[in-house]
């Protein structure tokens, strides 16, 4: 007991530090994404970042999981979930194409109140006063970022709000998986499926690939399969309690990179809201570890 205890202290500050890492790449890739989408469809770009990440997700699952980590037990599972994946990320990148960074980003956060809110709904999980509490308090936040009836609502607002809702239904979705294959074996079907699936579609929209862009698409990549590595490694490290809060570092992020680049600045409201949504959010981990402790 001790020895188990003494390990899970040893991978606090690793985990924290992957945690954070990874969310710093995952930024990167937005922000780039966002670039991006200046000359290509939000389509396009989800497939040559999977088709360049695809070699790179393999050999993280061989590295990782063994040739054990390259079979599936229930391969439709995979399919369904790429197919929402899809979904969830050429909504945030059609965002992206109108909203600032760190709004679009803020907005993606209520997806664990809306695994909360899908888990009592559909899988029939005993979900408290205090859960249900700051899942209002999120959409309460929501609403201060969206200001829907005012001057400055922008319809693709929803557009996060709907990519976080996808979002928690694909992370449901992990359910669906055998429990016998690894997070590596998701992560490479995941990469591998959508490509896959993204390929039917993309043709309809392709346009020629300008050279000067080629280290982008390059970098999204990169970024994006290290940023779901590392997130997925500080999981697997510490408990998630300890550094899923730090997952909303992306806003901090966002904002960073959206005043360097376009020189965004949310108003006040947004980072009103923001703080609502972060709030409830690391609640609702704290009040999960509570209940499951």
């Amino acid at each position: 007991m001790q020895t188990a205890s003494a390990d899970i202290r040893a991978g606090i500050v690793p985990g924290i530090v992957m945690m954070t890492a990874g969310v710093a790449c995952l930024s990167v890739n937005d922000a780039l994404a966002k670039t991006l989408t200046a000359h290509y469809a939000p389509l396009q770009i989800l497939f040559l970042r999977n088709l360049i990440a695809f070699p790179v997700a393999l050999l993280i699952a061989l590295g990782m999981g063994g040739r054990a980590a390259l079979r599936s037990h229930r391969p439709g599972a995979h399919v369904l979930r790429a197919v929402l994946w899809i979904g969830a990320t050429l909504m945030f990148f059609t965002s992206l194409m109108h909203l600032g960074l760190a709004e679009a980003t803020a907005l993606i956060f209520v997806a664990p109140l809306f695994i909360t809110a899908l888990s009592a709904v559909f899988l029939r999980e005993h979900v408290g006063w205090r859960r249900w509490a700051a899942v209002i308090a999120g959409f309460v936040g929501v609403l201060v970022v969206v200001r829907p009836g005012s001057a400055t609502f922008q319809p693709a607002s929803l557009l996060p709000v709907a990519t976080a809702l996808t979002y928690a239904a694909l992370m449901l979705g992990a359910r669906w998986v055998d429990p016998r294959e690894s997070v590596w074996t998701l992560l490479l079907y995941l990469t591998g499926t959508s490509g896959l699936l993204s390929a039917v579609i993309v043709p309809f929209v392709w346009v020629p690939v300008r050279p000067g862009d080629l280290w982008l698409f390059a970098a999204i990549a990169l970024f994006g399969t290290a940023g779901m590595t590392m997130m997925t490694q500080a999981f697997r490290l510490a408990p998630a309690v300890v550094v899923a809060p730090f997952d909303y570092t992306a806003l901090l992020w966002a904002t960073v990179l959206g005043w360097l680049i376009w020189h965004e600045i949310p108003d006040r409201l947004t980072f009103v809201g923001a703080a609502i949504i972060v709030a409830s959010g690391v609640f609702t981990v704290w009040r999960e570890h509570r209940v499951k402790a």
